[in-house]
């Protein structure tokens, strides 16, 4: 896919789904016979950002009516081809910041979802819906139990492309949760 390998856990939800939207709110992009979202966005992605970036990505989603994006980072593909997963904030005037979200695309289903039941059970929901519980910013704590993500945010994989302090901060809070648990 533009060049890089598909991670083979979304190779494999691609094999079974077209697409995908969850909880209204974050969506997968589509693949089928007669539209390749897929591919189209990552070669928007190699014309548009890939430079401002630095570094490979291959985006497979985003957040609803906003410019949050999903994606691979094939450059950390590990030794099972599984590649982690970042958040991409294409707001910022200094260029697309990248939150770590997951070490692979399967954790990453597995941590939203966990986000999914907390932000149901939080006190605000039935006022404010999703705003009661941001996700990634509000839930370090359940990115600090995907052991593998925590190793390659702790080696500095994702260090350059942290949004500022907020970013650095909000890592200091995975880390954190981490050390907690063990």
């Amino acid at each position: 896919m533009g060049g890089f390998p598909l991670d083979p856990e979304l190779a494999a939800f691609y094999s079974r789904c077209g697409g995908a939207s969850f909880a209204s709110d974050i969506y997968l992009l589509r693949v089928n016979d007669e539209e390749e979202q897929l591919e189209e966005k990552a070669q928007w992605w190699r014309e548009e950002w890939q430079d401002r970036v630095g570094v490979p990505l291959l985006i497979f989603g985003g957040v609803a009516s906003l410019a949050y994006y999903f994606a691979t980072v094939p450059g950390l593909t590990d030794a099972h081809g599984r590649q982690p997963v970042v958040q991409v904030d294409t707001y910022r005037l200094d260029g697309p910041s990248l939150l770590p979200l997951a070490s692979s695309v399967d954790r990453f289903f597995d941590t939203y979802s966990r986000y999914l039941e907390e932000l149901v059970a939080h006190e605000d929901f039935k006022d404010q819906g999703a705003a009661a519980l941001n996700f990634p910013w509000k839930v370090p704590h359940l990115l600090a139990r995907d052991a593998r993500l925590v190793q390659l945010i702790r080696e500095g994989h994702f260090d350059p492309f942290l949004p500022g302090l907020e970013g650095r901060a909000w890592v200091a809070q995975v880390l954190a949760a981490h050390d907690l648990l063990a």
